[in-house]
């Protein structure tokens, strides 16, 4: 059954630590994305201010995610990841310290939205690398989609919608207050992990699972400790000639540029002026895409996927953009929250299907600098459209912006079906076969 499959990862310690820790603290960066934005409210700021502030953590987290994805394959993942857990810590504790004493600046929330991106730039490379080493290869599927549902639950949903209520009721820096919590308990959940699981992998998961000698793993090794930047060129080659790869990273940069600085940085805006929300209706409205992206990632991990894939994930994400065009003009609560609804679930079923790609069709050996190279890629535009959001609405009205994001990106997704050709690709690579020939077969396209 989907649920129990589901459910298997669990059986083993390590992994209930890891994902409690984790639940924890994504449910804390949930609450920071509320509490933020009305910490800065609070201080005086408006759309520019809190796009500066937001700005500040994509470029945190897109400035070091590459050199994340390099740190989880020499240093010990967990090290690594109770020293991110600490420092989110650290960093939080003081924002909420100097907010409770009055002391707190605009420029003091910028520096921790900064050191919070380079944190999780780090952290979420190291736990890729982890999984393999708590869990068998035939868990490690059923655990990714559990992450995949569960983050939109914890951190566009519950998280958000707890810091609403927190901030409605007594006040911003309450709120962040119940962020370091978040983060204490993390810090402190993680410290239980075994000390096994010190060593970093190098991709050793991978090649055992693929009958590959360990000499074999140890030329890996030492080519990846002697010559980064040639590893970082032959995955940047291989994305590069491989069309179905490079249009849909092409597509999701474009699209992250339109769609994620008015999300962030506008909506609280558009929830003011057009609804005469507060907090709280800013929070539910994240919590219910976060909802929908819950139902799409469970419901697509539930079935098989689709013969037509690539046309099925490029679909969902160009016309699941489309309710967003209509949320600069809604001013009624239920109908907006129907399009993000729309909006969260239709991109969580491309991001399942996404993930599939990546483990069934690029070759074994470079799949650890391709997903690294896919985070960085995707995110590469987030801090200019943060930046960007803030300016935009000054010189023009909020609902053309939200008019042009929506409706730009389903041109865009035809756009990147045509160049890559992905109706022919797909039939070209049915993934009804095994993994192992996939990854063959795309390594000599």
């Amino acid at each position: 059954m989907p649920v129990l499959q589901a459910l298997r990862p669990f059986a083993h310690r390590e992994y209930r630590v890891l994902i409690s820790a984790l639940a924890i603290s994504i449910f804390g960066s949930g609450m920071w994305a509320v509490a933020m934005v009305y910490q800065v409210i609070h201080l005086g700021g408006g759309p520019l201010e809190l796009s500066l502030v937001a700005t500040a953590g994509s470029i945190g987290l897109v400035a070091f995610v590459l050199a994340g994805g390099i740190a989880a394959d020499r240093v010990p993942q967990r090290l690594l990841i109770i020293a991110v857990e600490g420092a989110n810590l650290a960093i939080i504790a003081a924002i909420s310290g100097l907010a409770m004493a009055g002391w707190l600046q605009l420029w003091h929330l910028a520096v921790g939205s900064f050191v919070l991106g380079v944190g999780a730039a780090f952290f979420f490379p190291a736990y890729s690398a982890i999984l393999p080493r708590i869990l068998p290869p035939e868990d490690l599927l059923a655990a990714n989609g559990m992450e995949g549902t569960m983050r939109p639950i914890l951190q566009q949903a519950a998280g958000p919608a707890v810091a609403g209520v927190v901030v409605a009721a007594l006040s911003p820096s309450h709120a962040v207050t119940g962020v370091a919590t978040c983060h204490l308990l993390a810090f402190i959940i993680l410290n239980f992990l075994g000390r096994h699981a010190l060593g970093a992998p190098h991709n050793g998961a991978d090649g055992r699972a693929h009958g590959r000698s360990a000499e074999a793993e140890a030329g890996t090794t030492g080519a990846a400790k002697t010559s980064v930047f040639h590893d970082l060129r032959e995955g940047v080659s291989y994305t590069i000639r491989t069309p179905w790869l490079l249009w849909t990273l092409l597509w999701a940069c474009v699209s992250v540029l339109f769609l994620i600085g008015p999300i962030e940085v506008l909506m609280p805006f558009v929830v003011r002026d057009q609804l005469g929300g507060d907090s709280r209706m800013f929070g539910f409205l994240l919590a219910v895409m976060g909802v929908g992206g819950a139902a799409g990632s469970l419901v697509t991990a539930s079935l098989k996927l689709p013969r037509r894939y690539l046309s099925v994930m490029m679909v969902s994400w160009g016309a699941g953009s489309l309710p967003l065009a209509a949320v600069g003009i809604l001013d009624n609560f239920w109908t907006m929250a129907a399009a993000m609804f729309v909006f969260g679930a239709t991109g969580s079923v491309g991001m399942v299907i996404w993930g599939t790609l990546l483990q069934r069709r690029v070759p074994s050996h470079l799949l650890g600098r391709v997903s690294s190279l896919d985070f960085f890629v995707s995110l590469a535009l987030m801090p200019v459209s943060m930046a960007l959001a803030g300016p935009a609405a000054e010189v023009f009205p909020i609902w053309a912006i939200f008019l042009f994001a929506g409706g730009v990106c389903p041109v865009l997704a035809v756009i990147a079906m045509i160049a890559a050709r992905m109706p022919a690709d797909e039939l070209a690579h049915p993934l009804e076969r095994p993994a192992e020939v996939e990854r063959a077969t795309a390594a000599g396209d």
